[in-house]
């Protein structure tokens, strides 16, 4: 989904600050990733150790070789997995059928997805499929038991019970009505599914192009066009004195998500929404500048049509009557307040045309936002049926030595019909990513900290699977995930974007740094962030501007909205997050988003020839993962996020429309300077942490006494999730002494009263340490939620950062604040929300004091 919403290897040495960041002051040491011990530390690193004679890449003569060059050729050993081939194979496979969320094709889909997970991760197929109702005791086990008791890698699959709607093709109507009422013209709702593209023609009516979540029933009125259909655009029509109430709104795709056009025109007494895509909207790539139509050439196909949700996504996501809680089964439901009351139905270019000559003053007069509302009535009739309907979410847990800290890796499978970019090539990049840690883990490779990684269902609708997930986990994943990483659309277009958590913006560019570029060999992945497509041509002058406006000369990794599937670990949940792909820029072959068109043939021939693009941003993802995976201290970097909250607070005075509104914001920044300071000697504690780590490890690992040792062991099982059984599997030179274990009880007090000072109880501190510095830096994103929530809309409870109230995709900064001082204009709204952010703040750096 998240196409829309992006419209606005080597060592671990810290790089210079990303072009575009925040710059850390001298006090920020910032994180340090390379200093691991390659002997003695099954408490931390013993992954590198264990089973050492079954594990190839490793060097088994050679205790003293460092961890940086373990490192490296693990992650070698990742980064030659991915292959433009396998990709290319994959999506071929994924992307030439439907498979709508809660089609039988999904469920087909999901199984694949599950025997992928088996395969590569050795793990048995079981006599009965590993397919279990949210909520039944399998189910929880099996997610709970990632972080505990799990030994070997699982596979399972989640069904969540949502309310969704589906279309039927031969009750939706759009026609112009004449005198006495009576039909003069109506709409071919359907894409004409040209049989130059083989799987476009034979799919063409496998899912009628309606609007998930839509109202159903009919509208009749005069159409008033409205633009993006933002805030801002319904606005202007209200101020110029345009009476909507009554009236069928024309809108263009774009700007905002679709849901949000649709509640800002039932809010206004419009009683339905015709949505459109504009070629104005695809740049260069158009007929009129010569360009054939697809399948024939780049340009948009007339009659594409972009199905999509039609959810209020900004006020909560998930199953709507299930807000905040999974949808069970037999789950308890309430009345929806996320989503229409108005039917809405998506149109094409060329019917969008034909209105516009008919009713609006014709191409290009009918498209200014002049409040012209048409003389003949306008009739639409939305027929969706709504229902309970079973989704999958597709599962794997690897454990780690560390089974408590756990990494999150996700995409969902579903799509409004193929969607070879949305998501398949995501789901290919994610295949690609599984493909290589499988590779490691049969070479005997297991990771420090836990991976879970999740192929998510209905997605599309409103991003359903992961919020049901989520709600139903919540406080596993508030104790346990330590990181997020999401993929959707991984390849539209000639452009790699970022989005994220500040506190991951180093670690993604440090790792972009060590991809190779998709297609330039003298490049690396970060470069494609200025990459542009291979067309040339004039484009409409507003949409220019809004491309210039928000697109930047360096750089950027900005801030989190909404339209995928991080959206309720980061915004409910507090788990730090970030999003990629390859996107499309004004140059680019224009994307059918969610189309018929978003075929395999249009990703083979337009958006990514050979595949190089999934491949790089399976690479990127990989090693995203295995360095939040592997390294000691987590590559978290708080100060970072601290030193951009201060553009966050300018962000707000800029967007000030009225300065007497704006509260005293001195103790807000005076608290963000306190955060701050606490940052920069966490920053300090990380590396002294890790280094104490290394000597006492050294220390620890000279010691003979096997009383001592087996304390030692025991300690470290008890504190850390690593078993008895992991460390009688230690088989590595120096450490074949440790594995005679017992399951003895003993506390870290018998061991201070046993042996005073010296390396045990050194070694035992400096691993509490690092312990409780990897504690803050999880709990740093976590500092930002509210159990109240934003108002209006409670579900997110991040003050930071939220999707804006009426973006949907793009991300608002202090939403409370800015939304108090914007929308509400109230100044003791506004002085609330400044003081109950910094309060939060405050609370947070007192947290991070060390």
């Amino acid at each position: 989904m998240n196409t829309e919403k992006s419209e606005k290897a080597g060592s671990y040495q810290l790089l210079p600050q990303p072009p575009g960041l925040v710059q850390v002051q001298k006090h920020s040491r910032g994180p340090v990733f390379s200093k691991f011990l390659v002997f003695g530390s099954f408490a931390l690193i013993s992954f590198v150790f264990y089973k050492a004679h079954s594990i190839s890449c490793f060097k088994k003569d050679k205790i003293s070789e460092s961890h940086d060059s373990y490192i490296k050729r693990i992650e070698e050993g990742y980064l030659a997995v991915p292959s433009t081939e396998s990709a290319l194979a994959a999506s071929r496979d994924y992307a030439t059928h439907p498979h709508l969320a809660g089609a039988v094709e999904d469920f087909q889909d999901a199984k694949e997805i599950l025997a992928l997970f088996q395969s590569e991760f050795g793990i048995p197929t079981p006599a009965t499929e590993p397919i279990y109702p949210a909520g039944s005791p399998e189910s929880r086990e099996a997610t709970l038991s990632a972080s505990s008791k799990l030994r070997n890698p699982a596979a399972w699959v989640d069904i969540y019970y949502p309310v969704m709607n589906t279309g039927n093709a031969d009750g939706m109507v759009v026609e112009l009505l004449g005198e006495s009422d009576q039909s003069v013209w109506k709409a071919d709702l359907l894409e004409d599914g040209d049989p130059r593209d083989e799987t476009a023609a034979k799919y063409r009516n496998s899912v009628p192009p309606f609007h998930g979540f839509s109202a159903a029933g009919e509208a009749i009125g005069q159409l008033v066009y409205a633009n993006y259909g933002t805030h801002d655009d319904y606005e202007k029509l209200v101020h110029a004195g345009v009476n909507l109430t009554g009236k069928v709104i024309l809108a263009r795709y774009g700007a905002n998500f679709r849901g949000l056009k649709v509640q800002g025109a039932a809010e206004r007494g419009a009683v339905g929404v015709l949505i459109y895509s504009d070629p104005r909207d695809d740049g260069s790539v158009t007929v009129e500048n010569g360009y054939e139509p697809y399948p024939a050439g780049p340009a948009r196909n007339p009659t594409s049509i972009q199905r999509g949700s039609a959810m209020y996504l900004s006020i909560y996501a998930g199953d709507p009557t299930t807000p905040g809680y999974p949808a069970y089964e037999n789950a308890t439901r309430v009345e929806a307040t996320n989503i229409p009351n108005i039917p809405s139905l998506p149109l094409s270019w060329a019917n969008a045309k034909l209105l516009f000559e008919e009713e609006l003053g014709g191409v290009p007069e009918g498209t200014k936002l002049n409040g012209r509302v048409g003389s003949r009535k306008v009739r639409m009739v939305n027929d969706v049926e709504a229902k309970v309907t079973p989704i999958w979410n597709t599962m794997v847990a690897i454990p780690g030595h560390i089974k408590d800290e756990v990494v999150l890796l996700g995409c969902h499978r579903d799509a409004w019909v193929m969607g070879a970019a949305d998501p398949t090539s995501g789901t290919v990049s994610l295949h690609e990513v599984v493909r290589g840690l499988g590779a490691l883990h049969k070479r005997g490779w297991k990771p420090l900290r836990t991976i879970v990684i999740a192929s998510w269902d209905a997605e599309e609708y409103g991003l359903i699977g992961s919020t049901e997930w989520g709600e139903d986990f919540a406080d596993w994943i508030q104790e346990h995930v330590v990181s997020y990483i999401n993929v959707d659309v991984s390849v539209s277009g000639s452009r790699w974007h970022t989005s994220a958590s500040p506190s991951l913006a180093h670690l993604i560019q440090r790792s972009a740094q060590d991809v190779p570029h998709p297609t330039n060999a003298q490049k690396t992945l970060w470069d494609a962030h200025f990459d542009v497509g291979p067309y040339e041509g004039p484009m409409d002058v507003d949409f220019a501007r809004m491309w210039d406006e928000k697109t930047s000369t360096e750089p950027q990794i900005g801030p989190l909205g909404s339209g995928s599937d991080y959206t309720v670990f980061l915004h409910r949940l507090g788990v730090a997050s970030s999003d990629q792909g390859f996107g499309n820029t004004p140059t680019d072959a224009p994307y059918h988003y969610h189309s018929i068109y978003d075929s395999q043939m249009w990703q083979e021939v337009y958006a990514d020839p050979g595949f190089y693009k999934h491949v790089a941003v399976a690479q990127h993802l990989g090693l995203l993962t295995l360095r939040l995976t592997d390294s000691i201290i987590l590559p978290l970097n708080t100060t970072q996020y601290a030193l951009e909250l201060d553009s966050y607070v300018d962000t707000v005075i800029k967007s000030t429309y009225r300065e007497e509104i704006l509260p005293d914001l001195f103790p807000l920044r005076e608290a963000i300077a306190k955060l701050q300071d606490a940052s920069f000697k966490l920053d300090e504690e990380k590396a002294a942490a890790e280094e104490a780590f290394h000597k006492a490890l050294k220390k620890i690992g000279r010691l003979r006494n096997p009383r001592v040792v087996r304390r030692v062991i025991r300690w470290i099982k008890e504190h850390l999730g690593i078993s008895a059984q992991e460390a009688q599997d230690l088989r590595f030179d120096a450490l074949q002494w440790m594995s005679s274990v017992t399951e003895s009880s003993f506390s870290e007090t018998d061991i201070y009263k046993s042996h005073g000072k010296g390396p045990l109880r050194d070694f035992i501190q400096a691993v509490k340490r690092v312990r409780v510095a990897n504690q803050k830096l999880v709990a740093f994103e976590r500092g930002f939620l509210s159990e109240g929530g934003i108002k209006d809309r409670e579900w997110y409870r991040h003050l930071a950062v939220a999707p804006g109230k009426h973006l949907g995709y793009a991300p608002t900064t202090l939403p409370g604040l800015t939304e108090a001082i914007v929308y509400d204009e109230s100044h003791e709204l506004a002085e609330y929300e400044a003081a109950r952010l910094t309060t939060l703040i405050e609370n947070l750096a007192d947290f991070l004091e060390v």
